[in-house]
């Protein structure tokens, strides 16, 4: 087990944030595994396989950014954030036991279980999982394919709940006589070669249906359906820029509308070419500023207003000619 992940690009890592932001109601821990053999990928590295230019692996901590800790169960890699790294002995002894190691380092009340290779997972979702499994009396909420089965590893549980029902199942396994001597060994001989069913049969559990965040890449065919959905005209802007913001190491949340708006005017007002090196200005004069969204805008709504002054001086003759 590794406490400290080595993380990069270096420029993009950040403390890991505190948790509990004001969609998720209570602090969460998360736990992703990735640590599997990716057979139906010919043993390829599946949470290194890229998506929209982000590795898989990337995407779901990006989901669960506002975990209070993050354990990966794998060995370690580099990452997009800061993690803390487990693994399950003997490594490979499957999800059940590596879930039972990546628990070992958890503390919150409520855990999120993912499994690596969600392309299409966001904070929302996570969101929503918790709070199913706030309001409700169960022990997790859990999401469906649209096959309607059960998503065991896109889940949110009571970490309470997974302790016992893990110790309940080593015990039944004979190794482990008594709850106190499991925990005390770390839980995990026990676990090793179980099926997550043995798991979740064991829980009371709500189910939510997202076909699209529970889409998993299981096959080379999953990673070209991810890979040419993200560039379909409705997510390629904002896949994009996330992609973007990730490579740069930029954490700001920005209205793109804003900066599209202010391109649009400058291209028309002003002349075409003109549009990206305003917008360069832009982010130059927002990072001189506070460099956060609202400096973004007000520089954007400046340019904009500039723009139609521009305008109106040449009587709004329609698009600016191009400037070579």
């Amino acid at each position: 087990m590794t406490d400290n992940a080595p993380a990069g690009p270096p420029p993009a890592a950040s403390p890991e944030p505190s948790g509990a932001g004001p969609a998720t109601g209570a602090p969460y821990d998360a736990v992703v595994l990735a640590g599997g053999g990716a057979r139906r990928l010919g043993g390829a590295d599946k949470p290194g396989v890229q998506v929209g230019g982000r590795a898989l692996l990337d995407r779901v901590l990006a989901a669960c950014a506002d975990a209070a800790t993050t354990v990966v169960v794998a060995d370690p890699r580099a990452t997009a954030r800061p993690v803390r790294w487990a693994r399950e002995e003997p490594a490979g002894g499957g999800p059940v036991a590596a879930l039972g190691a990546g628990l070992r380092l958890t503390t919150a009340e409520y855990t999120v279980v993912l499994s690596a290779d969600l392309p299409f997972l966001g904070a929302d979702t996570v969101h929503r999982l918790l709070a199913a499994l706030r309001d409700g009396d169960v022990d997790g909420a859990m999401l469906t394919d649209d096959d309607g089965r059960d998503q065991p590893l896109v889940a949110a549980y009571r970490t309470a709940s997974l302790r016992r029902a893990l110790a309940d199942l080593a015990t039944e396994q004979g190794e482990h006589a008594e709850h106190a001597e499991y925990a005390e060994q770390g839980g995990q001989s026990g676990l090793t070669g179980l099926p997550l069913r043995r798991l979740t049969g064991a829980l009371r559990l709500t189910r939510l249906t997202d076909p699209l965040a529970s889409f998993d890449c299981d096959t080379w065919e999953d990673i070209a359906h991810a890979r040419a959905r993200i560039r379909e005209h409705g997510h390629v802007l904002n896949e994009w820029i996330t992609a973007v913001k990730n490579e740069l190491g930029i954490e700001l949340d920005v209205d793109t509308r804003v900066l599209l708006d202010a391109a649009r005017d400058v291209a028309h007002g002003v002349a075409r070419p003109a549009a990206p090196l305003t917008t360069f200005l832009i982010g130059y004069a927002a990072a001189q500023g506070k460099g956060d969204a609202a400096s973004v805008a007000e520089a954007s709504a400046k340019v904009a207003d500039l723009a139609t002054r521009w305008e109106a001086e040449h009587g709004g003759g329609g698009s600016a000619p191009d400037a070579g």
